[in-house]
């Protein structure tokens, strides 16, 4: 399902390659944000799975990008953050006997995965450093 995830990451990615030399607390950036720290970490700790960001713990801690923004592309991020784009299906099984129940969920399945392509394209082209460059 889409959540808001990806906005958060893209959020805390920008915010570390506007300031690329420090090391920006959860609590600085869930402040521009405006979203509990905990959630911030909690994205954190993904990019950090990714090798995307470093920490540093203590008095100056904080997070900061570990790669160069120019090379990372909105795609990876994407990736990172979801696999794919989903809508969701019904809680229910559809009737199988229905012309339309028997169908739904393969022909969902389908435009879920047309939706997916697209959206892997578009952004495919555009790199954080391209996308941070617009603030």
């Amino acid at each position: 399902m889409i959540s808001g995830k990806f906005a958060i990451t893209i959020h805390i990615l920008t915010l570390l390659t506007k300031f690329p030399n420090d090391f920006l607390s959860s609590e600085f950036i869930a402040g521009s944000i405006n979203l509990n720290p905990v959630l911030v970490r909690k994205e954190i700790a993904n990019l950090k799975a990714h090798h995307i960001v470093e920490s540093k713990e203590g008095k100056n801690g904080g997070t900061k990008l570990a790669v160069n923004a120019s090379n990372l592309t909105l795609k990876e991020i994407f990736e990172m953050t979801f696999e794919t784009i989903g809508l969701g299906y019904a809680k229910n099984q559809p009737n199988p006997e229905c012309p339309v129940g028997k169908k739904i969920n393969q022909n969902l399945e389908a435009l879920y995965d047309e939706m997916n392509k697209k959206v892997s394209a578009q952004l495919e082209n555009i790199s954080l450093e391209d996308f941070s460059n617009q603030f």
